[in-house]
């Protein structure tokens, strides 16, 4: 995202006559003339497709364009934006992440590289501006892939958070439930993706299909995903506000992407089920 044979242009082994010699070079001619034509209204079809927000699928003609959906208002509670804390008090949210289920009920899923602020961070669910309808989460632990902390691999770029609420006398889980961890899951599924750009102080949501970037990176297409939203949860098998499985987190490859539109995250495998199991173990201490 294989070259083409380059022809000989050695002569023939039976020399032909020079008229059907000629006649071969107007043939040929014509021929590169067309696929030339062809390609330039290829890319013509692309670059427009791109300015309208339409997806052309490959191979296929006008009829076949598919409209890129776009984000719209999301409601998950389980789904947050990650804040700076400056003075005991928010700053900006600069990231998102999700509640995911586990013993303690203080574990929220992100993207490794959110971790590299320094100082206090928050978490945040189901934010929508400037209202905390459950509370305020203060990070105690950061916990990251031993191959993101010695290279920033892109293929381990997720992290888990514990957090904790001074006073509080449930768990974040109890109160907004949490998603389950989807390890080994194959692309192609459909899912939900909710997160926080950072020019918004609400949620958005979108639904399309996983699709397969590579071995171990997931794509998925969707207008309005801008910086923010690395750390937001593909959901599988999510319905309108209730929990769902999430099989990946925006981030990876690029980060995340370089558009709005096109979106990264790496794929969970098994060190995604290790750093799981580490994170349910340090937040039980």
């Amino acid at each position: 995202m294989p070259a083409r044979p380059s022809s000989s242009s050695h002569e023939s082994r039976h020399r032909a006559p020079q008229r059907k010699r000629r006649g071969y070079r107007r043939k040929l001619s014509r021929g590169r003339s067309l696929v030339l034509r062809s390609a330039l209204v290829s890319v013509f079809l692309v670059v427009v497709a791109a300015i309208l927000g339409v997806a052309v699928l490959p191979g296929a003609g006008q009829a076949d364009r598919v409209p890129m959906p776009a984000a719209s208002a999301g409601h998950d509670r389980a789904v947050g934006a990650i804040f700076t804390m400056s003075g005991g008090r928010l700053g900006s949210h600069f990231c998102s992440g999700s509640v995911v289920d586990s013993p303690a009920g203080d574990l929220v899923l992100t993207a490794a590289h959110c971790t590299s602020h320094e100082g206090q961070l928050a978490f945040v669910p189901d934010y929508s501006n400037g209202h905390e309808p459950y509370g305020v989460w203060l990070v105690s632990k950061t916990i990251v892939d031993q191959h993101w902390q010695s290279g920033s691999d892109a293929n381990d770029d997720f992290a888990f958070l514990v957090v904790h609420r001074p006073g509080a006398r449930t768990s974040l889980q109890d109160l907004t439930g949490g998603e389950a961890l989807g390890v080994g899951e194959s692309a192609g599924q459909m899912v939900t993706v909710a997160g926080y750009p950072g020019d918004l102080n609400n949620q958005i949501s979108c639904r399309n299909v996983a699709m397969a970037f590579s071995q171990t990176q997931l794509q998925f297409d969707c207008g309005g995903f801008a910086g923010g939203t690395s750390g937001s949860p593909l959901l599988a098998d999510a319905s309108s506000g209730d929990a769902g499985t999430v099989i990946g987190v925006i981030g990876g490859y690029q980060q995340g992407g370089l558009t709005p539109s096109v979106s990264y995250a790496a794929r969970f495998g098994p060190s995604m089920a290790a750093l799981y199991r580490t994170a349910i173990a340090e937040a039980g201490r």
